[in-house]
């Protein structure tokens, strides 16, 4: 019986991480939660979870509104209520729901108390996936990864052995634009980025899938979570997103997770500590697993990509520049503010004149966070001129 944490249970992650925790009451008490700015939903939350005791909230005045109407609660705010949160909360798994840098601190602090961690905050990895292996390699905590393609990796490599693996073959849905050439997307909305294919996902997350930098990340959330060299990381173009990652053996075959696109399973396979059956779909050629299709992935085409890939390469604090100036370039769109193709431009604005720090901590990361904010700031203000 896991007593569980879980942080940002009002997103997409979060009320599937609640359907399968409902769907095991013999395996998960879920103890506590934090609800980003969708308040609304936590007289429900607690309604359907009477085991809950803790919450916290993003704002002081939602925290003394909710204690008033559930005084036996303890209900906590901000980024320090997370800490507290979890140091607080008699639990032995935390799920990292959350998005942004946001979800940083907690991932740290939940793999210094020793929990378990089932990870889907992509932003860990990039912005500290250093100080997070360290802590691993330390014999802090455990980490299992949340999103689908690492979840699928995963399960690949737990079947077909690392010293058998010759690659691994990330699948990307190309997002809605993946037909579209460059020049047809310099008057792209935000509505018709926010329109993905196959996946139904937040608005920041959809824009990184239109951008393709959501796989940058994935690609360096490979690297940290399998120790695996970045030249042996492949991204395929897969329309159909039911393929969620391969692995290349040395046999020459190819070993595929393959279901619908849907978050229940990958959650529930991560939740139940890989205590999941799972049989893969091996073939000989990438041709055989008709009628499903792949392409070559094209890295002018999405350069992002490289953005991501040489802020790994560059280590120390360059992740939380590439995170930072991300996370700020997109809602920047999102507001009307930057056009579609100038996100890639103002993240490579950021890393480019923010200076390279290599020896980092937490603080180092959260002041290169609000840097490569500004940074961004800049280059909107610049290109209004």
């Amino acid at each position: 019986m896991r007593q569980v944490v879980l942080l940002g249970a009002s997103g997409s992650i979060g009320t599937q991480t609640l359907d399968i925790i409902e769907k095991h009451p013999d395996r998960f008490v879920l103890k506590a939660i934090s609800v980003g700015h969708q308040v609304d939903k936590v007289p429900l939350i607690l309604k359907r979870f009477p085991s809950i005791e803790k919450v916290c909230v993003i704002e002081l005045k939602d925290k003394e509104r909710l204690q008033k109407a559930f005084p036996l609660h303890e209900f906590y705010f901000g980024d320090e209520g997370l800490l507290r949160l979890i140091d607080s909360t008699s639990s032995d798994m935390v799920v990292n729901a959350l998005v942004g840098f946001a979800g940083v601190a907690p991932t740290l602090r939940s793999l210094e108390k020793d929990k378990i961690l089932c990870l889907a905050n992509k932003e860990s990895l990039v912005v500290a996936g250093e100080l997070v292996n360290g802590l691993r390699q330390a014999g802090h905590g455990r980490l299992i990864p949340i999103d689908s393609e690492h979840v699928a990796i995963a399960k690949l490599l737990d079947y077909v052995g690392l010293d058998q693996a010759a690659e691994i073959l990330i699948t990307a849905s190309g997002g809605p634009f993946r037909d579209r050439k460059r020049e047809e997307l310099a008057d792209i909305t935000p509505l018709q980025a926010l329109a993905h294919p196959t996946w139904r996902m937040g608005k920041k997350i959809s824009i990184d899938s239109a951008t393709m930098m959501n796989k940058g990340f994935e690609v360096i959330e490979a690297a940290y979570l399998f120790n695996w060299p970045l030249e042996r990381i492949k991204i395929l173009i897969h329309p159909e997103s039911h393929v969620h990652s391969l692995v290349l053996g040395k046999d020459g075959k190819y070993y595929a997770d393959v279901s619908a696109p849907d978050m229940h399973g990958p959650i529930e396979y991560a939740l139940m500590e890989k205590d999941y059956p799972f049989i893969p779909v091996i073939e000989d050629r990438l041709s055989d697993y008709a009628p499903f299709h792949f392409r070559l992935f094209d890295p002018q085409r999405f350069p992002a990509v490289d953005l991501a890939l040489k802020a790994y390469s560059s280590g120390g604090n360059a992740g939380a520049i590439l995170n930072g100036a991300n996370e700020a370039a997109v809602y920047s769109f999102l507001n009307g503010e930057l056009p579609f193709l100038q996100i890639e431009e103002a993240v490579g604005y950021a890393l480019a004149s923010l200076p390279l720090i290599k020896g980092i901590d937490y603080r180092t990361l959260k002041e290169t966070d609000a840097a490569a904010r500004q940074a961004v700031a800049r280059f909107v203000e610049g290109s209004k001129d």
